[in-house]
């Protein structure tokens, strides 16, 4: 298969590519939340930079706002066990990332 910049694959790698949108998605599994308690769920991220990451994730189809708090919509939902499966891969295999980072620094 080819990774071709109007491929949907490429799409969907590109959603998820971007630091704070899997995070604000995961942030929202549990139902709709306002911007200040998803800044305080989150931690570490600006209020600027979770504007434009909810913004973002508007435009894409998988939040929209409700009542002055965001929701995913049944798109953005679907996304969630993509989200997870990441996640158990990590839990699985993010020491061995770190491993292999440190060799390769102190070969460096």
């Amino acid at each position: 298969m080819d990774f071709l910049a109007d491929c949907r694959t490429r799409l969907a790698f590109d959603l998820v590519a971007n630091t704070w949108n899997p995070v604000v998605v995961w942030a929202l599994r549990d139902g709709p939340r306002r911007h200040v308690d998803l800044r305080r769920a989150i931690g570490g991220i600006s209020a600027k930079v979770l504007t434009e990451t909810l913004r973002r994730l508007e435009f894409d189809g998988l939040v929209e706002r409700r009542e002055g708090a965001y929701a995913l919509t049944t798109l953005g939902s679907s996304l969630l066990e993509p989200i997870e499966g990441f996640g158990r891969w990590a839990a699985e295999h993010g020491d061995d990332v770190l491993a292999a980072q440190t060799r390769a620094a102190r070969s460096a």
